[in-house]
């Protein structure tokens, strides 16, 4: 595609997209929520590419489910990342009480809370299961966190994006060396940092490591942050309630193993972590994202 044609692919999307989300922000959630869902489910169809992956990832991540097992997670996934989508106006938009009235019960913010009483600061990872926008947003309305942000290509949602996330008190940093010291000078604060630590970081940045048996290209940075800074690490994910009735948050310790210096034993305790949190919600789990497709050398592609 050329330069201009991307151009105007996106300035296209720009007004589309922003649109959309500020006339989500309209609706009540229950509302956005099944918009969203039923266009994510008349458009699995025609996505094929996206479909193929997700068909893909749950295969080989939950092979002790029967085929038809398998494809109606798929389709429930599909409905699922949907609803996320149509519940983004209200996730970044709507005010601060209204937003956090969403927040109907949280589950062991007891092991944050005596986390941050150590003050070494304390490090949260939430994978992409349930609504991980909605963690960062209850996170920063209570605590001083720092996270790292990287830009969206679309520029109109990525201010709304940007200024959703800050609006409560969260400060975004880059994903480079610069966001990495921002990291650590936070967590020598006291203070929280949050990261998604189920993607794919790059070959420069990962390192491989087992993942629902499967080799996965493993984020360092958690890893390597707890180990230097001595900091716990906390689980969260915010899991969707059914009829638009808003979130539970998951609060969880993870294993002293996961900050160890040598990183084959953090990140094996790391990608566990993950995979545990999937388990409790597979159908809320983001399966489309081709976490697999980084190989160690030799091996075949994993989604040809």
């Amino acid at each position: 595609m050329s330069e201009l044609a991307r151009r105007l692919r996106y300035g296209l999307r720009e007004p589309l997209v922003a649109g959309l989300i500020h006339g989500c922000a309209r609706l009540p959630l229950w509302l956005s929520q099944r918009l969203g869902a039923a266009v994510a489910l008349a458009s699995l169809p025609l996505a094929r590419r996206t479909r193929r992956i997700s068909a893909i990832n749950l295969a080989r991540c939950l092979p002790e489910l029967t085929p038809s097992q398998q494809r109606r997670l798929l389709w429930r996934s599909f409905a699922e990342s949907g609803k996320m989508l149509g519940e983004m106006g209200a996730v970044w938009l709507w005010p601060r009480q209204r937003l956090l009235e969403l927040v109907r019960e949280v589950r062991g913010e007891q092991y944050l809370r005596s986390a941050r009483e150590e003050n070494r600061g304390v490090i949260i990872i939430t994978p992409h299961l349930g609504n991980w926008e909605m963690v960062g947003l209850y996170l920063s309305a209570r605590y001083p966190i720092t996270s790292l942000y990287r830009p969206h290509r679309i520029r109109s949602l990525d201010r709304i994006m940007r200024h959703g996330r800050e609006r409560l008190g969260a400060t975004l940093v880059p994903t480079d060396k610069h966001g990495v010291k921002k990291l650590l000078t936070a967590l020598r604060r006291g203070e929280l940092i949050g990261m998604l630590p189920d993607q794919d970081p790059g070959y420069d940045s990962g390192r491989f490591a087992s993942l629902f048996g499967i080799q996965a290209n493993t984020m360092t940075l958690a890893s390597r942050l707890a180990a230097k800074s001595g900091a716990p690490v906390i689980a969260c994910w915010a899991e969707r309630l059914p009829r638009g009735r808003g979130f539970r948050l998951h609060f969880s310790p993870t294993p002293a193993t996961l900050g160890s210096r040598d990183l084959d034993p953090a990140l094996a305790a790391l990608n566990r972590e993950v995979e545990r949190l999937i388990r409790q919600c597979p159908q809320q789990y983001q399966w489309s994202y081709a976490r697999f497709r980084r190989r160690p050398p030799g091996e075949p592609p994993f989604y040809d």
